[in-house]
């Protein structure tokens, strides 16, 4: 449950990180203000999910939030992406950047730890779903 809380709040401190950046002038972008909107708005329903469903599919929904945000803006802040060149600057940036990966962290453990993707559950429904040739 631990784990679901950290990235519970790591994908909140994201998701409100991206909506102070969207009202403070992205949302003037016709391609990064929507995604910063989304990325808003998915945050808080993943959050929600996370702490409200013991499924991994919130997990994988986290692991997946923290990975495209992270990546994203290490593409804008590389080779630029949809006209946007950012930089490694500032608070906002660097407070999104260390929750998008306690994010990824977080959920990926989580998922490492559901008993679905455990070894020995693995290894029994291959038995069940294989046939007995003996």
């Amino acid at each position: 449950m631990l784990v679901r809380v950290i990235a519970a709040a790591a994908v909140l401190v994201s998701a409100a990180v991206h909506l102070r950046l969207w009202f403070d002038g992205f949302s003037d972008d016709h391609v990064v203000g929507p995604a910063f909107m989304l990325n808003a708005i998915g945050g808080v329903v993943i959050a929600a999910l996370l702490l409200v469903w013991r499924h991994w599919v919130p997990l994988f929904l986290a692991f997946g939030f923290g990975f495209t945000t992270l990546g994203a803006f290490v593409i804008a802040s590389t080779v630029g992406l949809f006209g946007a060149h950012e930089s490694w600057t500032g608070a906002y940036v660097w407070a999104a950047a260390i929750a998008e990966a306690v994010a990824i962290v977080a959920s990926g453990l989580g998922l490492m730890r559901d008993p679905l993707f455990s070894r020995s559950e693995l290894q029994h429904r291959m038995a069940v779903r294989r046939p007995n040739l003996h």
